[in-house]
């Protein structure tokens, strides 16, 4: 309605600044009243027009509002059945929640209830079989005691005529022992009186073999010395003891004089160090015999 009278004032308005007030108003012609009704009849026909237009716009316009609210509307009611079903929902799965943890109280009750009778059961199947377990070990007990007893009345007797077996065994072998240790011991006796006789037998004929060796090495080394002394008549009838030591090779260790004419020992001493080396033993107790020796020199003429 608003929009229709707004559009019928501007209209007016339109109309009213067409017209010029100030001037005279042209006095109408008999020809000219005609076109001026039809144009009024015409503007108007087109005013109507266009307010029924702006009228059917007007209309089209609340109708889609309508339309829009209307969807609206359905939109927010489905929204809202929608919520409330699954508020429902949401309720439904609460009170099965809840209804299922009674149930399962009522259950874990239930087999908790089940369970103390079981234990009690046990318990008491446990306490009987316990007492029927005393009392057959009890029996059982008696009866291994008897048995025991009995096997150890037995086993002593076994055992005493055992031990007088094994006894008598003992003395049978201890006789037979002692016998055979006395004839080991004789036995021992009669082989280390021959094996004493042999080692004996073997040193000496070792110490004969011993001494010759000695002596033949001595006289090899007083050729030796004698080889390489320089002699002259002032030495002729006269002697020099030295003391030697030598290696295992012959080698002269150290050498000194012991007594004799000095004439003689200088030439002895000259003759040793000229030789270096003197004849030795490889068998160790010839060596034992020579490493240490006392010679005496004589000069020999010829």
């Amino acid at each position: 309605m608003l929009i229709s009278a707004g559009l019928h004032l501007g209209v007016i308005a339109i109309l009213v600044a067409g017209v010029d007030f100030t001037s005279d108003p042209p006095k109408p012609t008999p020809a000219a009243q005609e076109p001026i009704v039809q144009a009024v009849v015409v503007d108007q026909q087109k005013v109507a027009a266009q307010v029924e237009k702006l009228k059917q716009q007007k209309l089209d316009e609340q109708r889609r509002e309508k339309a829009r609210q209307d969807e609206l509307d359905r939109k927010a009611r489905e929204a809202k059945q929608a919520r409330e079903r699954e508020q429902q929902r949401i309720r439904n799965l609460e009170a099965e929640r809840k209804q299922q943890e009674i149930e399962t109280k009522r259950a874990a009750d239930a087999a908790k209830a089940a369970k103390l009778k079981e234990q009690e059961e046990k318990k008491k199947a446990a306490a009987a079989e316990a007492d029927r377990q005393r009392k057959e070990a009890e029996r059982k007990a008696s009866e291994e005691a008897a048995r025991k007893a009995e096997e150890k009345r037995k086993a002593e007797e076994a055992a005493a005529k055992k031990a007088a077996e094994e006894r008598k065994r003992r003395e049978e072998a201890e006789r037979k022992r002692q016998a055979e240790e006395a004839a080991r011991r004789e036995q021992e006796r009669q082989m280390e009186e021959a094996m004493a006789a042999e080692q004996a037998a073997l040193a000496a004929r070792r110490n004969q073999q011993v001494v010759s060796e000695v002596s033949r090495y001595t006289a090899m080394i007083k050729a030796t010395i004698q080889r390489n002394l320089v002699v002259n008549e002032a030495m002729r009838g006269k002697t020099c003891q030295v003391y030697i030591r030598l290696a295992k090779d012959g080698f002269v260790t150290a050498s000194r004089v012991l007594s004799g004419d000095s004439t003689v020992c200088r030439a002895t001493e000259a003759a040793i160090n000229r030789a270096g080396r003197l004849p030795v033993s490889p068998e160790a107790d010839v060596y034992q015999q020579l490493k240490e020796i006392n010679l005496t020199v004589q000069p020999e003429f010829n």
